[in-house]
């Protein structure tokens, strides 16, 4: 991350994703999966006990973000800008 903070963050809503894990595989950087196949930030992404559901970004992370937002199945997935 930038020292100005994040370009943008992931927004996951995981009431919609179903797991299938492409997110992950567009933004291996930003995002692994669980034992299950939800989109969970990387370690050390989010700071103490940030908000979880909101993944920061880094302007290089922008383009394939969008990808996955657009990609994924279930629309589980948006672009917020700080």
């Amino acid at each position: 991350m930038n020292a100005g903070g994040p370009a943008a963050r992931l927004h996951i809503d995981w009431t919609v994703c179903d797991g299938r894990g492409l997110c992950a595989e567009l933004l291996p950087e930003a995002l692994t999966r669980d034992d299950w196949g939800y989109p969970l930030a990387v370690p050390g992404r989010i700071r103490g006990s940030g908000d979880a559901t909101n993944v920061p970004l880094t302007g290089a992370e922008l383009v394939p973000a969008m990808d996955a937002v657009k990609l994924c199945p279930l629309l589980a997935l948006r672009i917020t800008r700080p």
